[in-house]
Order: C-alpha cells, then sequence, then structure tokens
C-alpha cells in the first residue's frame, strides 16, 4: 500500500466537471493497494498518515499533525501508484491490487480516517478524476507500507 501525502492549502476532485470533494488546510492523499495489501496494513498507514507532524508550530518548526492545526483530508484512490516501468516505456500495472480488493480497502481507509479527522472528502473509486491542489510548500511524502509495515 503507498499513500502520497501532499501538504496542501486547498485540493479539489471532480468527476464528469462536476466538484465531488474539497478541502481546504490539509492533506491531499493519493492512494495506491496492490494484491496482499489487507487492513492491518491499511490501520498502520492511516495511524502514520494521522500522526505525521508536518506542519509548522509557532516556531516555524514541522512539528503539527492533522489534528493540531484541524486539519482536513482528501483521499483519492491511484492505481497508478504501482505502474511497473522497467520494461519498455509502457506501464505495467499487474501490480496494482484487483478492482474489488482495493475498492474495500479504499472504502475501510475512508471511514477509519473519519473516526480521527472530522472532515473527510472523497474521490470516486474507479473514475475518470481530475485532481487540482495547491501544495503548500510544496510539501510531499510517500508513505510505503514496504518500508513501513
Amino acid at each position: 500500500m503507498k499513500f502520497v501525502v501532499q501538504r496542501v492549502t486547498e485540493a479539489s476532485v471532480a468527476v464528469n466537471q462536476e466538484v465531488i470533494g474539497s478541502i481546504h488546510h490539509g492533506f491531499l492523499v493519493l492512494i495506491g493497494i496492490c494484491e496482499g495489501d489487507t487492513k492491518e496494513i491499511a490501520d498502520k498507514l492511516v495511524k502514520k498518515l494521522i500522526g505525521l507532524r508536518i506542519f509548522e508550530d509557532e516556531n516555524g518548526k514541522t512539528n503539527l499533525a492533522l489534528k493540531d492545526v484541524n486539519g482536513e483530508l482528501l483521499l483519492v484512490s491511484q492505481f497508478t501508484l504501482y505502474a511497473d516501468c522497467k520494461k519498455g516505456n509502457r506501464p505495467s500495472f499487474i501490480k496494482a491490487g484487483n478492482p474489488e480488493l482495493a475498492n474495500q480497502l479504499y472504502e475501510y481507509i475512508i471511514e477509519l480516517c473519519k473516526t480521527e479527522i472530522p472532515v473527510v472528502e472523497t474521490g470516486e473509486f474507479g473514475a475518470d478524476m481530475k485532481v487540482s491542489l495547491l501544495n503548500d510548500g510544496p510539501f510531499t511524502i510517500i508513505l510505503d507500507s514496504v518500508e513501513i509495515c
């Protein structure tokens, strides 16, 4: 499982030219799920995500977590995080989780985040989405279950 976490001052996702989710100060999280991922892995990554201290405190140090700044979440499923580009120029997505598993885990992650963070917006699983963001910093971190779990 991979989370690409971007600290944003605003972000939104649209499907068919209609905004279906938007946030202000918080994290836009692109979520990639692969075969073998489980709820236990999701639990660990969500715990790490919620605890990430990448907002500045009164001294300008990145020392505050999402809850500390009343931050919001925009969670977007993105299977292309598991693109394999080793051979040729056309990526293979064989490592991405099958859609049924991926959707179940994506929905699980959403519900888990909602127990911790008051504002959780989402994209639409499997849809052609247009994601807009204003990256704050820029500040982008990759959480990978291979390295964390």
